[in-house]
């Protein structure tokens, strides 16, 4: 795992962080993937987090379709890291 992947995370969050037409409660959970992801010593357990929170985000009714498959995107990188911190 590279921080440059994890950076590259991170900017898809903000992404959606920064569109006003993301509900709040949708920004609440990628703010707290956002957290554990650019943690210090992010490990497996906090992508697989990551993943957790982002996949349940995504079944809101109420979430953007490009927000989805932004959301989607980020949640493949997050597999991929946990795929190569095993």
């Amino acid at each position: 795992m590279t921080k440059k992947e994890l950076q590259e995370i991170a900017e898809i969050m903000d992404s959606v962080l920064e569109d006003f037409g993301v509900p709040r409660n949708i920004k609440r959970s990628v703010t707290e993937a956002k957290k554990l992801i650019t943690k210090e010593g992010a490990s497996e357990v906090e992508c697989t987090s990551a993943v957790y929170i982002l996949d349940e985000s995504l079944n809101d009714i109420n979430m953007p379709t490009h927000t989805r498959t932004e959301l989607m995107e980020a949640i493949s990188k997050l597999e991929k890291i946990k795929e190569q911190l095993k």
